[in-house]
């Protein structure tokens, strides 16, 4: 026999709201935003027990155990398989809890990047006069950040904000940046979807590239490549899940240009649309999608397998008028050095092609015609 409160429905917890601080000094190194819940979940999930994550968080074993306890009892859901005298285990919420929290941190993580360097711009102009500032808009590029850093040694100090290539170049021409990055497949003909996107935006005699890098791009599966991955054709494989990048990106742009030299059509409809290589590459590790078109770089710090489909070279694009200015020119000196050339040989799938030549459009890109005058 049941009473009515057996059938009433289960009373829905608030949603949990998301609070964020920053902190300001000298000491410590730059990173994502942090969660001591998220770092317990991960040392507990690598290390199996409480006694392996306390030792690698530097936290005694009751503390670690208090705080997962006060957690659950927070959160109202179990996080752990608490089974005496069995290796600790997150249960499936705790799983999904970790996951979840992974894949926004990688998808948000040029954003964050971003707003942690506007407040660094901040205190840098109130503290700092003897820094050089430089603001750069550019397509999310895994090496960037490692220039900042290397920059940032020397003083100048990188203003950088990611963007789809386009947006980037836009920024370039409205005044809201100094440089603006984007990347094209080399050796492209007029006629491509490369030229047909970049060359309105682009003006002889006005805009200068500057070398910045050379990468590989391919397609990010499962580690194993478990579903036989090989090519773009398997775009059109029924039931593969795929992810996608924003219109308006480099990275979609390059699809779009190697789909079409395949004889192959975008797909209509994309599993997931992700914002950055990072998130791209999250998204297959955490299963919700099959694979990914990205950098190697990012597939290859998610863990994942990769196929190598195209190299590209990546452009730092400043106006004419600007390049003689002592803090360009000091970045153009720190992309010719060999410490700028030992940092991308650190990243998996980069070259140094010509870094910090200053390079004219006509012959790098050469999708322009011009008619003698008669």
């Amino acid at each position: 026999m049941h009473s009515e409160s057996d059938n009433a429905p289960t009373p829905q917890r608030p949603a949990q709201r998301v609070q964020l601080t920053y902190a300001l000094g000298s000491n410590g190194a730059a990173g994502p935003v942090h969660h001591p819940l998220f770092a317990l979940l991960d040392a507990l999930h690598g290390g199996g027990s409480i006694s392996a994550a306390a030792s690698a968080l530097g936290f005694s074993y009751r503390h670690v155990w208090g705080e997962l306890r006060r957690w659950e009892a927070e959160l109202g859901r179990s996080l752990i398989v608490w089974n005496k005298g069995q290796r600790a285990a997150l249960t499936p919420f705790g799983a999904k809890l970790l996951w979840a929290e992974r894949r926004a941190q990688a998808r948000l993580a040029p954003q964050i990047e971003s707003l942690r360097m506007e407040l660094e711009r901040a205190f840098a102009d109130a503290f700092d006069d003897r820094v050089d500032v430089l603001s750069i808009c550019a397509s999310h590029d895994q090496a960037l950040p490692l220039l900042r850093e290397l920059a940032l040694a020397e003083q100048l100090y990188l203003d950088l904000e990611f963007a789809g290539s386009l947006d980037a170049l836009r920024t370039l021409d409205s005044g809201g940046c100094l440089l603006a990055g984007f990347h094209v497949l080399d050796g492209v003909a007029r006629s491509s979807v490369s030229a047909r996107t970049y060359r309105a935006r682009l003006k002889p005699g006005h805009h200068k590239l500057i070398g910045f890098a050379q990468r590989i791009q391919g397609v990010m599966t499962a580690p194993g490549n478990p579903l036989q991955i090989r090519s773009l054709h398997d775009l059109t494989r029924p039931g593969l899940r795929w992810v996608g990048r924003p219109e308006g990106t480099g990275t979609r742009v390059l699809l779009e240009e190697l789909t079409e030299q395949a004889g192959l059509r975008m797909p209509e409809a994309f599993a997931l649309i992700e914002p950055s290589h990072g998130a791209a590459a999250q998204a297959v590790a955490s299963g919700a999608a099959d694979a990914a078109f990205g950098l190697e770089a990012a597939a290859r710090a998610a863990g994942l397998g990769f196929v190598p489909l195209a190299r590209e070279r990546y452009f730092l694009v400043t106006l004419k008028t600007t390049l003689e200015q002592p803090a360009m020119q000091r970045l153009v000196t720190l992309l010719g050095s060999t410490a700028w050339a030992r940092t991308l040989a650190s990243l998996p799938g980069y070259r140094a092609t010509e870094p910090g030549a200053v390079l004219a459009l006509t012959k790098v890109l050469p999708w322009w015609t011009y008619r003698s005058a008669r």
